[in-house]
């Protein structure tokens, strides 16, 4: 069964492979296309990537969110969210590996079986980079005004953080 497991994407690959042949189709060529068109909506939305990930860097290195954490505690507190975890939140929607950095980092210090450390991983597993996914997707196809894209997207990522703390207390206290 292992094996099986082992074997699903290179028997998958070859199974495409398989399939387009039999169809007449140029199975290589359209690798290339395809690799072609995905290195062209790269250098599309590389600038945006770019910028974003420059954000991050300064907001960390500045001391920022440590500082709308500790300005943001009473409010977070009211609402269920631990102040601790407002670094975390305001990462998120921007950059996965950020939020990743800023999750090990609240795991070291509180422990992967804390409260804390508990509701970090799974805010990392229910929410989006939503920035980035944005940035992505509609740079893929050309789309330069979001509208209510961006706003709708940040309120579903407050529900998920919102949700992820109460589900840690309602299934770890």
């Amino acid at each position: 069964m292992e094996l099986l497991f082992t074997m699903v994407v290179p028997l998958t690959i070859a199974g495409v492979a398989l399939y387009g042949l039999g169809r007449g189709v140029d199975v290589y060529d359209a690798l290339v296309q395809g690799a072609s068109g995905g290195l062209e909506v790269l250098l599309r939305i590389f600038p945006a990537l770019v910028g974003l990930m420059t954000a991050v860097a300064m907001l960390r290195a500045s001391g920022a969110l440590e500082l709308a954490a500790g300005a943001l505690a009473p409010l977070l507190d009211r609402v269920g969210l631990p102040a601790q975890l407002l670094p975390l939140m305001l990462v998120r929607p921007i950059s996965g590996s950020a939020a990743l950095g800023v999750g090990a980092e609240i795991i070291q210090t509180y422990g992967p079986d804390s409260q804390l450390g508990r509701t970090a991983a799974v805010m990392l597993g229910s929410t989006e980079t939503t920035f980035y996914t944005i940035a992505v997707y509609f740079g893929a196809v050309g789309i330069t005004r979001t509208r209510y894209a961006v706003p709708a997207a940040l309120c579903a990522d407050l529900t998920g953080f919102l949700a992820a703390a109460w589900a840690v207390r309602v299934c770890f206290s």
